[in-house]
């Protein structure tokens, strides 16, 4: 979500609201069982509980909760499961994946409480938390969290997605180092779940996509992480062929204390594009590497070889900077975007990508290329549904799609995307955006996976209350 949540109001306790055309269901009781709002259409505030940092749809629910505690959460669940109702959850950071329709929408952003247990190495992190939030707290006890580019993500999603972030081949998926897991399920009980607790739910929760409730917090594990060697090397397109063959074989050689990805994107001619990148076509190596800044030095060598950067940011940081490595936009926009989990790749493949993404295509596209492998592809000590641990790369495309034609932009990535087909072992939960693609459970999980994680979200949601949130059913009207 935005920023700018601490200014709303609670405004007016509602008397009723008319649900999906039916009679008026009366809402009064349930903002009196919250200590958050409940707002409805119209109400100061209800726009911006329904706003998030995906700006391509907004959420039309027939009433909001701003939860403020777990109670809260049940409220919301017990409420809509007495009157028949969906409900969708409105988390922080880059929230949901596709808009609800009438119902109750739950905004999470004001339950964002972190907590540090040195002794034990852990963080017990609120739904509403953000990256940063977590990584300034773990900070002062020398640890740090397994999070993700983007230090404005909201913690507990991008976790629970599985989570590929700037220490992953040397620790693994954000995912393997959950410990507890709060979640209000469709018969509004509040569960704490853990790998002894509901050892099925523990493995659908991680990795296994949403639907089966909403998660109030979690507890995950911290790692003795203070600096990295981390930023980012940006080439111009005079360069990129050269780029594109160093960093495909520099892959194959570096060790897993070290994380990297290729981006690719035609930069705008645009006042606030920095004046070296603006209006061309650049290609950007973004490192995080755990060690010094001298080992860190020769290993990047290589990449340094290839020719004159555009931009060089690479240096020894604290990790309470380490969102500068990706240095990604905090600013709200409408982008739709998909990925591929693939095996392997080649210089030849990078280039087809880039003729097909670069400035010649039909609408704008960025290309992230992230290098896996290392801990990513080994088991976690308590398994768990994140999927595809044998691929050693993800790519990824998006598009703003702001006054785009969206079956331009589908096509757009369907062609990038067809370059690695014979490569690919499906496609990432993280990576799944918009409400079209984000829904669609097609290559998300094997289907021995995906037919147990729909069995368990049958078993504990029969009335169908978290309908909205499953993989394959698409919101009305899109």
């Amino acid at each position: 979500m935005s920023d700018d949540h601490s200014a709303r109001a609670r405004g007016p306790a509602p008397a009723a609201t008319t649900v999906a055309g039916g009679p008026p269901v009366a809402v009064g009781p349930l903002a009196g069982r919250t200590g958050g709002p409940v707002l409805r259409p119209g109400d100061d505030g209800f726009d911006d509980e329904c706003s998030g940092y995906q700006t391509a749809f907004r959420h039309r629910p027939d009433v909001v909760v701003g939860a403020a505690a777990p109670d809260d959460v049940r409220a919301a669940v017990e409420f809509a499961a007495e009157n028949g109702l969906p409900v969708g959850v409105q988390a922080t950071g880059h929230g949901s994946p596709a808009p609800l329709e009438g119902g109750v929408l739950i905004a999470t952003h004001r339950m964002d409480g972190v907590r540090i247990d040195p002794a034990a190495r852990s963080a017990w992190v609120a739904a509403g938390a953000r990256w940063q939030q977590v990584v300034d707290a773990a900070a002062a006890h020398g640890l740090a969290p397994l999070s993700g580019s983007s230090p404005h993500v909201g913690a507990v999603g991008y976790t629970l997605g599985g989570g590929i972030g700037l220490l992953s081949r040397r620790y693994g998926y954000a995912a393997d180092h959950v410990r507890r897991i709060d979640i209000v399920t469709a018969d509004a009980r509040l569960r704490r779940v853990t790998a002894e607790s509901d050892p099925d739910l523990f493995w659908a929760l991680r990795g296994g996509g949403r639907g089966f409730g909403a998660v109030t917090g979690v507890e995950i594990g911290l790692v003795p992480i203070t600096r990295i060697y981390g930023g980012g090397l940006t080439f111009a397109a005079d360069r990129m062929d050269d780029v594109l063959d160093a960093y495909a074989a520099w892959t194959a050689a570096v060790p897993e204390e070290l994380t990297s990805s290729l981006t690719m994107v035609a930069m705008p001619d645009l006042p606030a594009v920095p004046a070296p990148m603006r209006g061309r076509h650049v290609a950007t190596v973004s490192v995080a590497y755990i060690g010094g800044a001298c080992e860190g030095e020769r290993l990047v060598a290589p990449l340094r070889g290839v020719g004159p950067r555009l931009k060089d940011t690479l240096r020894d940081m604290p990790f309470t900077e380490s969102g500068a490595v990706h240095a990604e936009p905090a600013q709200p926009h409408a982008y739709a975007g998909d990925s591929a989990m693939i095996g392997g790749v080649d210089g030849a493949a990078l280039r087809a990508v880039r003729d097909l993404a670069g400035p010649e295509a039909p609408v704008m596209c960025v290309v992230g290329l992230r290098h896996l492998g290392g801990a990513l592809a080994r088991p976690p000590e308590a398994a768990n549904a994140v999927p595809h641990r044998p691929a050693a790369f993800s790519l990824g495309v998006l598009s703003p799609v702001d006054g785009a034609d969206p079956a331009a932009v589908r096509a757009a990535h369907g062609r990038v995307l067809a370059v690695v087909a014979g490569r690919t072992l499906g496609r990432s939960v993280n990576f799944a955006f918009g409400a079209g693609r984000a829904a669609d459970p097609s290559g998300l999980h094997p289907a021995g996976d995906l037919r147990r994680l729909d069995a368990l979200r049958r078993r504990l949601d029969p009335g169908g209350v978290f309908r909205h949130a499953r993989p394959g059913t698409a919101a009305r009207g899109r």
